[in-house]
């Protein structure tokens, strides 16, 4: 297969021998697949002058490429660490993706403190915190994260400790309910606190049963020094700990931190479980959907979700134990290796416990691989039962399938915008969404609006032969039907299916008929309809912010002598808004870079007075 364009043979015939990262853009300039090569002239030249592919989807891939952008790096390990990041960056549609891997939570310890505080966090920062995670269970997370901040009284407040000068804290109910020592008035030393940090920190990592030797051993001390009340709460919390140990299920008799990985797949749909045991107990499972092409490998996909999984684990064990071999098991390794700062090894158990460990992951992913596709296959069912209900309750001449809903959103007299969503057999499409600015309405005129965001909507479907909806759904009543269906009409849309659905009592407005319908409360037509309207009430709202925010900014902010887009998206994005700017103090909006204090006071001035 050869280039499509001049400007990409010409890249093609200079590609460098160095190792690095290639990324394959649309004709967006959107990146579609992005991969590593430790020869990037060989590998990327392979795609487009290879006599023939074993993969299907790469011919469909390269059908569309029309640009290629490389980044070199100084060695293999690199590319490695910079593919996984650029892939969780941009998600390209031919890489295999962990779904949602961005909302998975962690517990931060804020061990860079004098006085650690327990978090819940969404992100990884490198701030010399502590972390662990990510949890794939919020349930789960939360249950271990309360009962050990509830058992070693660590705090979770946000107070700045010891206090700034000239300033003093107060304890808060969590002391005067036992769930906090009160280091803020000095209760505690920074000593005293330490120990209870490190005693989260050890329990965390899975080293339950060393901390509660370590407990033990403080308890039969205390005991002996007749300290009884700290011998009690020694011993509290060593059963405590032990409790949770009991519960575990798996031993393998040895002290070793190792993670078990097994994949199952099913089309594109496929589930990774990793097994975590710590100090030779199973502490805890870890689940993730991930898409990927039905011609992907299994080795592509175990590969690929090794390197975004461990790519944002902070705490890695000191085997993992993988289901087949991987084409790059050497280089992978090195990886891993590389980000531990200490010895990993991967293996691929053939015989003994380590392979009944791997057997047992992978009928936990097979388990819930089929409830997936169970639940996928049910949610299909009753969105296309929605669908059939819908055509019946309205007597449409064809099941909607294709369906577009209509919004207007305005601040008042300014602002106005128009969106546009996209329903497919009863689910979103929301590379189909689209969302206008009123150019030809003045002032506040839904029924012109409406009209207008359907003809330029329905221009351009005539303009382009693309085929129309099956439905049309405009958020209003009969003002707003009339006004679209006039648009239709005079575009030659005549014959389109279209309803208004008015949201005080919930009534649909058909043409030719004065009466509304009224379709029962727990029809399924009625949910889908009800989903579809307020998905597009959602996207105009958001994009009407969008336009009102930009609008302030500019009236703001640029306004200010001496601020200009520089200083601007300094502030912006060091308070987040124009509000949080108004908010902040003086020596707040000083410490952005380029702001002096006779600045920050000139912002404030004229921001408090809007």
């Amino acid at each position: 297969m050869t280039a499509r364009n001049p400007d990409l043979e010409l890249k093609l015939k200079n590609l460098p021998s160095s190792p690095g990262v290639y990324l394959f853009k649309n004709e967006r300039g959107r990146p579609i697949y992005i991969g590593k090569a430790k020869n990037l002239r060989n590998r990327v030249r392979t795609y487009f002058h290879s006599s023939g592919h074993l993969e299907p989807r790469i011919d469909r891939m390269v059908a569309k490429v029309a640009d290629v952008e490389l980044m070199i790096t100084a060695n293999e390990v690199e590319s490695l660490i910079l593919e996984a990041n650029l892939v969780h960056e941009h998600k390209p549609r031919y890489n295999v993706m962990l779904k949602d891997d961005k909302h998975f939570p962690y517990i931060k310890i804020t061990t860079n403190e004098p006085f650690p505080r327990a978090l819940i966090v969404r992100r990884l920062e490198k701030d010399n915190a502590t972390y662990f995670g990510p949890f794939t269970s919020s349930q789960n997370m939360r249950r271990t994260f309360g009962f050990l901040t509830r058992l070693f009284r660590i705090r979770t407040c946000n107070l700045v400790i010891p206090a700034p000068e000239g300033k003093k804290h107060k304890v808060c109910l969590d002391y005067h309910i036992n769930r906090c020592g009160g280091p803020c008035e000095d209760l505690q030393t920074q000593e005293e606190y330490a120990e209870l940090v490190n005693s989260v920190v050890l329990a965390l990592r899975g080293k339950s049963r060393q901390l509660v030797e370590q407990l033990t051993e403080k308890m039969m001390a205390a005991s002996k020094d007749q300290d009884f009340e700290a011998a009690k709460e020694y011993r509290d919390q060593a059963e405590a700990l032990k409790s949770i140990v009991v519960k575990q299920n798996v031993d393998v008799g040895e002290v070793v931190d190792r993670d078990i990985v097994a994949v199952a797949r099913e089309g594109g749909d496929a589930v990774a479980v990793v097994m975590q045991l710590r100090d030779g107990v199973l502490v805890g499972r870890q689940q993730f959907q991930l898409s990927s092409d039905v011609d992907d490998s299994d080795d592509t996909v175990l590969e690929t979700f090794l390197s975004q999984y461990y790519n944002n684990q902070p705490n890695l064990p000191d085997e993992i134990c993988l289901p087949s071999d991987l084409q790059e098991f050497d280089l992978v390794q090195k990886w891993l290796r590389q980000i531990k700062g200490g010895k990993i090894t991967l293996i691929t158990p053939k015989i003994g416990q380590k392979m009944r460990l791997v057997d047992l992951a992978a009928q936990n992913a097979r388990l819930l691989l089929d409830e997936l596709m169970i639940q996928k296959r049910t949610y299909s069912e009753r969105l296309s039962k929605m669908v059939t209900s819908l055509k019946d309750e309205l007597k449409l001449s064809e099941s909607p399938r294709r369906m577009v809903c209509f919004d207007i959103s305005n601040t008042g007299d300014t602002d106005s915008v128009g969106s546009c969503v996209y329903f497919d057999n009863g689910k979103p499409q929301k590379s189909q969404y689209r969302h206008f600015k009123i150019k030809g309405v003045v002032g506040q005129d839904d029924f012109s609006m409406m009209r207008e965001v359907i003809g330029r909507y329905f221009h351009r479907i005539r303009e382009e032969e693309l085929d129309p909806p099956d439905l049309v759904v405009v958020d209003g009543g009969k003002g707003q039907l009339s006004s679209a269906l006039a648009e239709l009409r005079a575009l030659g849309f005549a014959d389109q299916q279209i309803l208004g659905l008015a949201k005080r009592l919930e009534e649909v407005f058909i043409p030719e008929r004065s009466d509304p319908i009224t379709i029962p409360r727990s029809s399924p037509a009625l949910i889908l309809l009800k989903r579809i309207r307020d998905e597009a009430h959602r996207f105009a709202i958001t994009y009407n912010r969008k336009v009102r925010d930009k609008r302030t900014i500019t009236s703001a902010l640029d306004s200010i002598p001496g601020i200009g887009p520089a200083r601007r998206t300094a502030l912006l994005k060091a308070f987040g808004s124009v509000d949080g700017i108004r908010q902040a103090d003086v020596g707040k909006l000083a410490e952005v870079k380029g702001i002096n204090k006779a600045l920050a006071e000139k912002v404030l001035s004229v921001l408090k007075a809007t």
